[in-house]
């Protein structure tokens, strides 16, 4: 299962069901759990730690060092990958700035083409990132979230679960959960086709929208219209649009 013109340092833990294509190296404290499958090329570096059944595809960098001019190089970091994450070719992940940081991925999520990760990013699972997402450090992603190829996202920022961005777009400021958003930090209303999909009911969806219309289409300023759904007894999925606006990045949310 791994192949003769594989490099891979003895210090490596490789689950004897993976599979390491030609060319690929692996490096000192790697960790790749069962049934992976590394594809021709691929470079697995930074102590990064793989759950079972991902897919890496060629060419990609998995656990690289950050892109961060003042980064020290002996600082210890690293990447984590859940189960059954399908990473496309040529794929960008780095590792953390922090001693002991980690750059974070769930599960079932998947990266297309030149897709990059910048260092410090917490993704959760089931996202899609299309060709040429541009991921920057520090940004902290949801759950079922589509990111339009060629989009760019500001570090720090926050993108709320259940989210859909435009090809191309250009963010700055946090998405809310449950939202719409394209070019330059445009919010375009509810993703109402993909919280049907995911399962949400009429009510939350519903409970959903009213919290929408508060912040953002009322006459109320956004800390009146916090203050005003506060005093709402909310589901889990009202709730996380009200978190939302209570704790924003340091770049604040879109509106």
């Amino acid at each position: 299962m791994i192949h003769p013109t594989a490099i891979i340092s003895p210090e490596a833990k490789i689950h004897p069901s993976a599979q390491i294509g030609a060319f690929c190296i692996i490096d000192a404290g790697v960790n790749i759990g069962e049934y992976c499958q590394i594809e021709p090329h691929a470079w697995i570096t930074g102590e990064a730690t793989l759950g079972s059944h991902n897919r890496i595809g060629y060419g990609s960098v998995i656990g690289g060092t950050p892109q961060d001019a003042s980064f020290d190089t002996s600082i210890k970091s690293s990447v984590s990958l859940g189960n059954h994450n399908t990473i496309r070719e040529n794929v960008t992940i780095h590792r953390s700035t922090s001693e002991g940081g980690l750059t974070r991925l769930g599960d079932h999520n998947f990266l297309m083409i030149n897709a990059h990760l910048a260092h410090d990013v917490t993704m959760g699972s089931h996202n899609t990132l299309a060709n040429n997402v541009m991921i920057a450090g520090h940004i902290t992603i949801g759950d079922s979230v589509f990111l339009g190829g060629g989009a760019g996202f500001h570090q720090f920022v926050h993108i709320g679960s259940y989210c859909i961005i435009q090809g191309n777009s250009s963010i700055t400021k946090d998405v809310p959960p449950y939202c719409m958003a394209h070019s330059q930090n445009h919010l375009t209303g509810l993703n109402n086709v993909g919280l049907k999909r995911n399962g949400f009911s009429t009510s939350e969806r519903k409970e959903i929208k009213e919290i929408y219309n508060l912040f953002f289409r009322s006459e109320l300023g956004l800390t009146e219209a916090i203050q005003q759904a506060q005093q709402l007894d909310l589901s889990a999925a009202g709730q996380r649009l009200l978190d939302a606006a209570l704790h924003p990045s340091k770049k604040g949310l879109m509106t």
